[in-house]
C-alpha cells in the first residue's frame, strides 16, 4: 500500500514523548508499505536528522516551524475565529505538497498524527482513500484544564481556546474514517464530547522498546552514591510538566527535607524552562537539562516520580521506568491512561498530604525492585503486537 503520513514534529530521533511514538509508527508502516512523509522542525538541532528519513520514507516534504509566521498564523486564526494552536501551523507549502502527492501517488491511505495535521487533509480526499486521525490526545481538554487552573486573563484565552479545539476536533473526526487516542480512557472521553462520529472512535495501544530500557544493562551511577533519588523524566518546557515538578518542589519537598537529609528530587529532561531552572536552586532538587540517555538517572533512582495534575493520554516515562522494574509515585492523573497492574508497585497519591505520605513509604522501603511491573510492560506494551492491532484496525487488514 502507499501510506501518506503527516506528523507535526520530525518523527526522529525518538527522544520525547510525542516523536517515540511518530518514530515507531514511522517504522513499522515503512517495514511494510510505501511510505510518504510530511512533517516540521520546531528546533534547529533536528536539520541534521533529514537525511535518516530517507531509510524510511519515499519522499518526504520538511517545513521549518517558525515561531515568528506561527504566531502570525495565530494571530490570524484569531481574526477568524480558529483554534490558536491550529491555526498556528498553518503551512502553504505543506498544503500544497499533501494536494500534490494526493494526485501523484494516489494513496491508498493517509494516515495524521497529531491533531494539527488534519487542516493538511481536510477536504481534499477523494473517498477511496482511507483517511486515519492519529488525535492521540483530547486537546480541547487539556486547555479546558488549564482554564479551570489560571486566573484572569489567560483562563479566557485557555478557555476560549478549548471551545475552538473541540470544535476542529469534532469537525476532523466527522470527516475522517478513523480518529485513533492512546488509550481507551482518552477515545471514550471524547466519544461523549463528539457522539455523532462515536462509531468512528477507537484507540491504540502504546508500546515500549524493552530492549532498550533493560534493568539488566548496568548504567554509571549519574548521581552521588549517598543521594536518595526520585526522579521526574520529561521535556522540561511543556507547561505540564512544568507545574509538576513545581508542584512537588514547592508543596512536599518542604515536608521531606528535614527527616531525609540525601533525598534528591531529580528533574530530567530537555530544555528546562526559567521557573525549572530556578527550582534546581533550591536544597535537595536536581536539573539535569537534556541528557544523552536517560536510562542511567532512571536505573539509579529509587523510584519514578509523577506528580502530574494535567495529564492526557498515556504517560511514556511511566511504562519505560515500570521496564526498567521501577516503583512509580504518581497522581491518578498521570497513571489513567496505563491498564490496572495489580502485582506493580505502583503509589497513588491524589493530593499534598497522600503525596508525602507515599514518598515517605518509598523513602522507608528496603526492596524496591519491580521485575512483576517490567513482566507487566513486556506482555501488554511491545511496540510490533500493538502496531500490528493499530494497522489492522484503522486499514483492515495486516500485512
Amino acid at each position: 500500500m502507499k501510506l501518506l503520513y503527516l506528523t507535526h514534529r520530525i518523527p526522529y530521533p525518538p527522544n520525547k514523548g510525542d516523536k517515540i511514538s511518530s518514530f515507531n509508527i514511522m517504522r513499522y508502516f515503512a517495514s511494510r508499505h510505501e511510505l510518504h512523509l510530511g512533517t516540521f522542525i520546531d528546533h534547529p538541532d533536528d536539520w541534521q536528522y533529514t537525511d535518516k528519513l530517507k531509510d524510511f520514507c519515499a519522499s518526504s516534504c520538511i517545513q521549518k516551524l517558525d515561531k515568528k509566521a506561527g504566531l502570525m498564523g495565530a494571530a490570524r486564526g484569531l481574526m477568524k475565529n480558529e483554534a490558536l494552536s491550529i491555526a498556528y501551523y498553518k503551512n502553504k507549502a505543506m498544503d500544497h505538497w499533501v494536494e500534490q502527492k494526493i494526485k501523484s501517488i494516489k494513496p491508498d491511505a493517509i494516515l495524521m498524527y497529531s491533531g494539527s495535521t488534519g487542516q493538511f487533509v481536510y477536504g481534499k480526499v477523494p473517498p477511496t482513500v482511507r483517511t486515519v486521525f492519529n488525535a492521540e490526545d483530547v486537546d480541547s481538554e487539556k486547555f479546558r484544564s488549564y482554564a479551570r487552573d489560571a486566573t484572569l486573563p489567560r483562563n479566557l484565552i485557555y478557555r476560549r481556546e478549548a471551545d475552538k479545539l473541540l470544535a476542529y476536533e469534532r469537525r476532523m473526526a466527522a470527516a475522517f474514517d478513523k480518529t485513533v487516542f492512546i488509550s481507551e480512557a482518552e477515545a471514550s472521553l471524547f466519544r461523549s464530547l463528539a457522539p455523532e462520529s462515536a462509531g468512528k472512535i477507537t484507540f491504540r495501544t502504546q508500546g515500549v522498546n524493552v530492549d532498550y530500557f533493560d534493568p539488566a544493562i548496568e548504567h554509571p551511577n549519574p548521581y552521588q552514591p549517598k543521594d536518595r533519588v526520585l526522579v521526574f523524566v520529561g521535556a522540561m518546557d511543556y507547561r505540564p510538566n512544568i507545574m509538576a515538578v513545581t508542584w512537588y518542589v514547592n508543596e512536599v519537598l518542604p515536608h521531606l527535607r528535614d527527616t531525609y537529609p540525601d533525598l534528591l528530587f531529580a528533574i530530567v529532561g530537555m530544555a528546562p524552562s526559567d521557573a525549572v531552572l530556578k527550582l534546581g536552586e533550591q536544597p535537595n532538587v536536581l536539573v539535569t537539562g537534556g541528557v544523552p540517555d536517560i536510562r542511567p538517572y532512571v536505573q539509579h533512582a529509587l523510584a519514578a516520580c509523577l506528580p502530574l495534575t494535567i495529564a492526557r493520554g498515556i504517560q511514556n516515562k511511566a511504562l519505560e521506568a515500570m521496564a526498567m522494574e521501577k516503583t512509580i509515585l504518581a497522581t491518578p492523573d498521570a497513571m489513567a491512561g496505563i491498564r490496572d497492574c495489580p502485582d506493580a508497585p505502583v503509589h497513588i497519591a491524589r493530593n499534598r498530604d497522600e503525596m508525602i505520605t507515599q514518598s515517605r513509604v518509598i523513602l522507608e522501603s528496603q526492596n524496591l525492585r519491580a521485575p512483576k511491573a517490567r513482566a507487566f510492560v513486556i506482555d501488554h506494551y511491545g511496540w510490533d503486537a500493538n502496531l500490528k492491532q493499530y494497522e489492522t484496525d484503522i486499514l483492515g487488514w495486516a500485512s
